[in-house]
C-alpha cells in the first residue's frame, strides 16, 4: 500500500511537471505569435493600417542576376572571337665591325658605305572578332596598321593569312578578312547607344598572348573623350590588358557594344572601348572604298560653359564657340568668324553628346548644311559646303588674332623681346610672366606664358590698354579673356569677386 501511495504521488507530481511545461511553451508560442503579429501588422505585410505610415511602404525588389556565372554567353560567342599575330618588317643596319663579316660585304659597301642595311621581322599582338559568315573581321587600326603579315587564329586552332580591307587611323578601326572553305560563325553588331552605366559587359580578347581570356565588369561611362581622339568611348571596369586590343565588349544577349581599344595610363581597372555605333557608321565606306572620307570645316573650337555665355551677355547651354577659323576653309568662305556660337547644324542640336565636330566629320564632303550661329546676341544662318580632310589646303593656318587676361604679372611684347615668346618682331601684345595662386585668375585657368589678345573683344597690344579695359570692368562682372597659348588660341571666362 505504501509503494502504491508513493507511486499515486509520483504519477501526479509527473502531471504537473508536464502541465507546467505545456503552460510555459504555450505562453512563449502565444508571445511570439503577439510580437510576430505586432511586427506583421507594423510592416504591413498582411494588416494595412491606413494610419500608419510605415504600413504603407512598399518592398524593395533586390537586383536578382540572371544568372549566376558567365560561361553560357561565353561559350556562345567565344568562337567568334580571333587573336591576331602581325609581322613588320623592321629595317635596321649593322654596325661598321660587323659588317666586315657580312658575306656581301663588298658588294653592299660600294652602295652604302660601311653601314650594311638588315631587315628583322617585329611580331605583335591582337584581338578581333568575326562579323559575317564569310570571314570578315573587326579590329582595331593600330593593330593591324604598317602590318607585312597578318595571321588570324580561330578558337579551334585553325590558322588564316588575313588581307586588310579598310582601315582608318582616326577612329581607330580596321576591317580585314580571310578565306575559308565553309561559313563560320560569327556575332551580330549591338546597339551601344542603349547602354547604360552600370550594365554588365563581357570582354574577350588575346591580352599578353593568353588567347581567349573572358574578362567581366560593367560600363563605367559614356561619351568619355580620350587622349585628343576623334571619338566618345565607353569606359569599363571589365580588364582590358595589351593583347585585347581589337577585341569585341559584349552586352548580356552576347551582341557587340564595343571595340576593346586601350587601358588608361595611370590606374589600373580602367579600360576604353569604341562604341560599336561608331563603327557601324563607317562600316560601309571602309567595305566599299577602303578609307573613311571625313568632312571638314576649318575652325577650332572650344565647349561652351555658362560663364563664357554669361560673358557674352546671354545664356546658352549648349553649343560650340569658335575660336579660330583658318584660311581659305569651307568656314571661312562661309563668314563663320571667331566668338560666333553654334548652335544648331542642319537644324539638328549642337549638344554636349552631339558636338560640332562630330557632325562634321560625319557629313560626306560636298554637302551643303546649314549653321544656326549667334553672333553679338543676334541669330543668324549661314550656309556652308563641307569640305574634305583628305585635300587640306597648304594654307590652311589659323587666321591671326588676339588674346587676354587679369591681376597679374605682366610684360609687353616689343621686338627686342619677341623672340622669347616665340612672335615676329612686329607682333604687339601682353604677355603673362606670373599668375599668383589662390586668385581668381589662377582657378579661371590663366597660367605664366598666355599672350592676352583681347578682353571682352578689346583688342589688348599694350599695357596702358590692358590697364584700361580692366579699370572699366564694374564689381562682380564677367570677363572674358582670349589668349594664345603655344599655337592655340582660346577663350577664358571668370567672374570679378
Amino acid at each position: 500500500m505504501a509503494d502504491k501511495g508513493i507511486t499515486m504521488k509520483l504519477n501526479q507530481m509527473t502531471r504537473l511537471r508536464v502541465v507546467g511545461v505545456s503552460t510555459i511553451l504555450t505562453g512563449i508560442v502565444i508571445g511570439l505569435l503577439v510580437v510576430i503579429g505586432g511586427a506583421t501588422k507594423s510592416y504591413g505585410v498582411h494588416v494595412v493600417d491606413k494610419n500608419n505610415i510605415a504600413a504603407q511602404m512598399k518592398p524593395v525588389a533586390w537586383f536578382q542576376p540572371r544568372s549566376s556565372s558567365f560561361a553560357d554567353l561565353a561559350e556562345k560567342v567565344g568562337p567568334a572571337v580571333v587573336n591576331i599575330s602581325i609581322k613588320k618588317r623592321i629595317r635596321s643596319t649593322y654596325s661598321s665591325r660587323r659588317s666586315r663579316q657580312h658575306p656581301m660585304h663588298d658588294f653592299f659597301k660600294d652602295f652604302f658605305g660601311d653601314r650594311i642595311p638588315q631587315d628583322r621581322m617585329e611580331s605583335s599582338l591582337g584581338s578581333g572578332f568575326i562579323i559575317d559568315k564569310n570571314g570578315t573581321i573587326l579590329t582595331n587600326n593600330h593593330v593591324v596598321q604598317n602590318a607585312d603579315e597578318i595571321v588570324v587564329a580561330l578558337s579551334d586552332g585553325r590558322e588564316f593569312k588575313a588581307k586588310i580591307i579598310g582601315k582608318d587611323m582616326y577612329s581607330d578601326i580596321a576591317v580585314i578578312k580571310i578565306d575559308v572553305p565553309k561559313g563560320l560563325p560569327y556575332v551580330p553588331l549591338g546597339n551601344s547607344n542603349a547602354m547604360r552605366p552600370g550594365d554588365w559587359v563581357m570582354a574577350i580578347g588575346n591580352p599578353f598572348g593568353l588567347e581567349h581570356t573572358v574578362t567581366v565588369g560593367v560600363v563605367s561611362a559614356k561619351g568619355r573623350l580620350v587622349g585628343g581622339g576623334y571619338g566618345k568611348y565607353i569606359q569599363t571596369d571589365a580588364s582590358i590588358n595589351p593583347g585585347n586590343s581589337g577585341g569585341p565588349l559584349f552586352n548580356m544577349n552576347g551582341d557587340v557594344i564595343g571595340i576593346n581599344t586601350m587601358v588608361h595610363s595611370a590606374a589600373q581597372g580602367i579600360g576604353f572601348a569604341i562604341p560599336v555605333d561608331t563603327a557601324k557608321a563607317l562600316l560601309p565606306q571602309l567595305l566599299s572604298e577602303g578609307k573613311v572620307t571625313r568632312g571638314w570645316l576649318g575652325v577650332s573650337i572650344q565647349k561652351m560653359t555658362s560663364d563664357l555665355a554669361k560673358s557674352f551677355g546671354f545664356q546658352v547651354k549648349e553649343g560650340t564657340l569658335i575660336t579660330d577659323v583658318y584660311d581659305n576653309s569651307p568656314a571661312a568662305k562661309a563668314g563663320l568668324k571667331r566668338a560666333d556660337i553654334v548652335t544648331h547644324f542642319n537644324g539638328d542640336p549642337v549638344t554636349k553628346a552631339k558636338g560640332l565636330s562630330l557632325y562634321v566629320k560625319r557629313t560626306k564632303p560636298g554637302s551643303k548644311v546649314i549653321l544656326s550661329i549667334i553672333r553679338k546676341n543676334k541669330i543668324k544662318r549661314l550656309s556652308v559646303i563641307i569640305g574634305s580632310m583628305d585635300n587640306l589646303p597648304g594654307d590652311a593656318t589659323p587666321v591671326p588674332h588676339s588674346n587676354n587676361s587679369l591681376g597679374l604679372q605682366l610684360e609687353e611684347i616689343t621686338p627686342h623681346n619677341s623672340r622669347t615668346f616665340n612672335v615676329p618682331s612686329s607682333f604687339k601684345g601682353v604677355v603673362i610672366t606670373d599668375v599668383p595662386s589662390h586668385t581668381v585668375a589662377s582657378d579661371a585657368g590663366l597660367t605664366a606664358g598666355d599672350i592676352i589678345l583681347e578682353i571682352n573683344d578689346q583688342k589688348i597690344k599694350t599695357l596702358s590698354k590692358y590697364n584700361k579695359v580692366m579699370s572699366s570692368l564694374s564689381k562682380n562682372s564677367f570677363v572674358r579673356f582670349y589668349v594664345k597659348r603655344g599655337q592655340a588660341g582660346f577663350y577664358i571666362a571668370f567672374q570679378l569677386k
